[in-house]
């Protein structure tokens, strides 16, 4: 692994950063300390800050003279969850954990904005440190309150810490990386009557359980095999007694693919086939069916340029193209519908002890920090001095091995 003399010493700091915002945990929005924490340092290295971008984001631009635009983007909030690892730094929120190692991704941009600034490439830089990632759409509430068109950037990039892949290793391929995140609540109206009667009703219940065959027969017999799509119920709620069937059931749950085709697929025949189903025993079905996220998508060019980078720290035979992409979601993926970009995960390491993302045992990998670093460094350099056939030249920065 190659990381620069000057972000090597910086991991001390790096450390001190990272379980000092694993020690004070804030969910969607509620991010005020972690900016407050942010825009201090960022202006004390001489950053232009702007506070409260998508209510408690925070950007900073680096301005070196005429050249492209790049943004670097890292989220920054952490989860509802009660953490378990009993570390000297967990979380002093109770209900409250960094689960998914933002922390982490927090800490690597600001470093990598801090050794720009004192090493500032040609062109601009804009730091994007984005609230709200879990669940609620930050990423889109950041654009909606004019992200791009108050900080133009021609490229964006973002990276995830990914467990079970060692550390020192990087993964990405061009296309979906993560999957589109959908949500939808269906009700089912039928009659109710008494269990010992039901020929005297029309039981919403048994009509639930033909929807799901029927919709689980969308993911095995409509969807393209070479294709990827998952349909999940996670709750269902009916009746109140032992002996009484009753007039509703309420089915939520989410739906998940990697490519618009198939998203607007899902939703056309989750809607056409739970009207069917419930007509068939005379009830009646209304799905109300919401796009949260959609995927992560990868475009050609700026994943070129990402694997690079991480080829000039790593080296090519650790930067993995060959993993799948995962049908978690992911709210960059907002991002790179406006611009063009490129999302890639850096290995956090085993996940023995249960050190998945948002297990209440994870934790991020110290030792992934100068990787990160030095990847903001190296992806930024190259995305701001590509040539129009998209190749760059050499790393600009001494590195040390």
């Amino acid at each position: 692994m190659k990381i620069a003399a000057e972000i090597e010493a910086m991991k001390p700091r790096l450390v001190e950063w990272r379980h000092d915002l694993h020690a004070h945990p804030e969910t969607a929005f509620e991010e005020h300390r972690t900016a407050a924490f942010l825009a201090r340092e960022l202006r004390a290295a001489g950053l232009e800050v702007h506070e409260g971008i998508g209510r408690t984001g925070v950007v900073a631009v680096l301005r070196n003279g005429d050249g492209p635009s790049v943004g670097l983007r890292a989220d920054i909030d952490a989860l509802d969850i009660t953490e378990a690892t009993g570390l000297p730094y967990a979380s002093g929120t109770t209900g409250k954990m960094h689960a998914c190692g933002h922390d982490g991704h927090t800490t690597m941009l600001l470093g990598a904005a801090l050794h720009m600034a004192a090493n500032p490439p040609r062109g601009t830089v804009v730091f994007i440190f984005q609230p709200a990632e879990e669940n609620e759409g930050g990423a889109r509430v950041m654009l909606e309150d004019g992200l791009f068109e108050r900080f133009p950037v021609d490229t964006v990039f973002g990276m995830h810490n990914w467990p079970g892949v060692p550390v020192g290793e990087f993964a990405i391929h061009s296309g979906p990386m993560m999957a589109a995140f959908d949500t939808f609540e269906l009700k089912i109206t039928g009659k109710g009557a008494h269990a010992a009667m039901p020929h005297q009703g029309v039981d919403p219940i048994l009509v639930a359980g033909q929807i799901q065959t029927a919709w689980q027969a969308i993911v095995s017999r409509t969807v393209n095999p070479n294709d990827a799509a998952v349909i999940s119920i996670t709750q269902i709620k009916a009746g109140d007694t032992w002996n009484i069937i009753p007039d509703t059931v309420l089915i939520r749950g989410t739906a998940r693919s990697l490519t618009p085709d198939v998203r607007d697929l899902l939703e056309r025949e989750m809607t056409h086939r739970a009207d069917l189903v419930a007509q068939t025993f005379g009830a009646r079905a209304e799905l109300d069916y919401q796009r949260r996220y959609p995927a992560t998508i990868n475009t050609s060019q700026e994943t070129d340029i990402a694997r690079a980078a991480a080829e000039t720290i790593a080296s090519e035979n650790t930067v993995r193209q060959d993993m799948t992409a995962s049908m978690g979601a992911e709210d960059f993926a907002f991002m790179l519908e406006k611009r063009p970009g490129a999302y890639i995960w850096i290995g956090n390491g085993s996940v023995e002890g249960g050190k998945n993302l948002h297990s209440p045992n994870y934790d991020f990998n110290d030792d992934a920090l100068t990787l990160g670093v030095q990847y903001w460094v190296e992806v930024a350099n190259r995305a701001l001095t590509r040539n129009v056939s998209g190749v760059c030249c050499p790393p600009v920065f001494s590195l040390t091995a």
